[in-house]
């Protein structure tokens, strides 16, 4: 799901609203204004999102209206049945759709990937990931990032795909589909994504187990009898030791004792409103660096509580748009 920021203040004039809009947008975030203080000064855009943070005016994040209309799978309750699913590796990557002609990211930019690896697709829409390997998502997203192509880096990423948006038939069907394409293209970077059937929850389990154990982040359920459809819908789970969530970065707490002059905590907020710090997961660099006011970030939990916080969040990583 794309992001975008929604600002509510009061005593701005329209041509103030413009360049803060065309700010944020030349950024990649998305902005819709009520009324906003007109300052000239604010226009780079991670000044801007800081002061936009930090002021007391209204930031809440709501999906972007240009993020490309995908299916987005549902947390998989611990005691799911797997019957009637077929089970693929959660591949711990990028998504990436192509259309036949353009490989974008979820949020709808562009990939900047290199012509040779976009000619060898195929010209019809694919949904999948792009994937390094397990436990290299951050080398993955330094590659994907660049707004000029390593071919170097590129010459190491698969394109694991997963649905064929649009298509007519059943999950299964388009699956199959999926591998036949693969298999007829005879290039190793397009890959399909092998979906396979489960007898049982204990089977389940220890596919899971198996997966997370040689370094894989988890499993997706897909409704073998499943149509074509998009949004956010139990016809597929994610099937992971640890829930993960999305929230929109709007604080930094400052660390103490040996992370003093570091970053000590991040502010979020999640899509609902809701706002709470991440004190974990951060290597030292990312605390020497953190992630910008206005990025969006994913980070682990273990439930809620009854106030509806998530239980121990841990940062893992900031989104790639």
């Amino acid at each position: 799901m794309g992001w975008a920021c929604k600002v509510a203040t009061a005593g701005a004039t329209a041509g103030a609203i413009a360049k803060v809009i065309a700010a944020l947008n030349t950024g990649g975030l998305p902005l819709t204004a009520h009324a906003m203080h007109p300052t000239t000064a604010l226009l780079h855009r991670r000044h801007l999102l800081a002061a936009l943070a930090l002021s007391p005016c209204a930031v809440w994040a709501r999906p972007a209206r240009d993020a490309l209309p995908l299916l987005l799978a549902q947390e998989a309750p611990a005691d799911v049945d797997p019957a009637g699913y077929l089970i693929s590796e959660k591949y711990d990557g990028v998504r990436a759709c192509w259309d036949g002609q353009r490989l974008r990211f979820r949020s709808g930019l562009p990939v900047a990937a290199p012509a040779w690896f976009t000619q060898r697709l195929p010209v019809m829409p694919l949904d999948g990931e792009l994937w390094l390997a397990r436990g290299r998502f951050e080398a993955l997203s330094g590659a994907v990032r660049r707004s000029v192509p390593e071919d170097s880096e590129w010459r190491r990423i698969h394109y694991m795909v997963f649905e064929q948006p649009g298509a007519a038939g059943t999950f299964a069907q388009r699956a199959a589909q999926l591998a036949d394409i693969a298999s007829q293209a005879a290039w190793p970077a397009l890959v399909a994504a092998a979906q396979t059937p489960v007898d049982g929850r204990q089977a389940l389990a220890q596919r899971l187990s198996e997966v997370v154990r040689d370094g894989g982040e988890g499993l997706v359920l897909h409704r073998a009898d499943a149509p074509y459809i998009t949004g956010r819908s139990a016809v597929l789970l994610k099937l992971k030791p640890l829930h993960d969530a999305e929230a929109l970065v709007v604080g930094h707490q400052p660390g103490h004792g040996r992370l003093t002059g570091r970053l000590g905590a991040l502010r979020v907020r999640t899509p609902e409103g809701l706002e709470f710090l991440i004190g974990t997961g951060f290597s030292d660099a990312q605390r020497a660096q953190p992630p910008a006011l206005g990025s969006v970030v994913t980070y682990s939990h273990r439930g809620r509580t009854e106030n509806g916080v998530p239980r121990f969040a841990s940062f893992v990583r900031e989104r790639v748009l």
